[in-house]
């Protein structure tokens, strides 16, 4: 039977420190885009592929975020009294999820194009794959100055190095998750074990995507939005 994903993990705990003054009284995932909180625009993407449970982190003015999805079925993990990280947000919430794979999250993009979420479960092979991340070209890239993060062979297997960026969804077995000793920690490590185990793999996006990580950013995805809906 196919491992199909049943929940999602919002990340959503950070300080924001590249927003400045933008994130000194508020969370990141609150700061509107056209209007609309981030966090918001990201779960509208994640109900339209409709997983059983979501699970989004807290740590950083937590009451905030804990108001704003008070009336949804949105569960929190909190993280106190120190943030965990990707990593160890995941595995902290991990009570939360549904057994089995788990697709996650960043709060802080804008996508203009499929689904990134309902592409990622097209190409999702729990045989072949522990991990499945969805990477954008860095020409259809706005608001992001890397070299990018990762290269893909034809069948679509990562290895790292500058090339494709890494937009922040992705499915993960968390299993190795476990074997990490560390309270506090990133995905990176997870993914390093999957590639050294030839088992991480990508899927390039085909649509547009704006890294909402400073205040530059915030203004290419205000007119990447409008321009979408024109």
């Amino acid at each position: 039977m196919r491992q199909i994903p049943r929940s999602v993990m919002m990340f959503a705990a950070g300080f924001g420190t590249r927003m400045g003054a933008l994130t000194a009284n508020c969370p990141k995932p609150l700061i509107p885009v056209c209007g609309v909180p981030l966090i918001d625009h990201t779960l509208a993407l994640v109900r339209m592929v409709e997983p059983e449970r979501i699970v989004a982190n807290l740590h950083y003015l937590p009451e905030q975020l804990r108001a704003h999805l008070a009336d949804t079925d949105v569960r929190m993990s909190h993280e106190t009294p120190d943030i965990l990280d990707t990593g160890g947000g995941l595995r902290h919430a991990l009570p939360l999820l549904w057994e089995g794979p788990v697709m996650t999250t960043n709060t802080d993009a804008i996508w203009s194009g499929p689904n990134p979420f309902g592409l990622a479960l097209e190409h999702w092979d729990p045989n072949k794959m522990d991990g499945l991340l969805v990477c954008v070209p860095r020409s259809q890239t706005l608001g992001h100055a890397g070299k990018g993060d990762f290269l893909l062979s034809q069948t679509g297997q990562i290895t790292r190095g500058p090339g494709l960026i890494y937009g922040g969804v992705q499915i993960l077995k968390t299993e190795g998750l476990a074997d990490i000793p560390d309270k506090s920690f990133s995905l990176n490590l997870l993914w390093d074990q999957m590639i050294r185990d030839k088992r991480l793999f990508g899927v390039s996006y085909p649509g547009k995507w704006c890294d909402v990580g400073n205040p530059d950013g915030l203004r290419h995805a205000e007119s990447l939005l409008k321009e979408t809906h024109v």
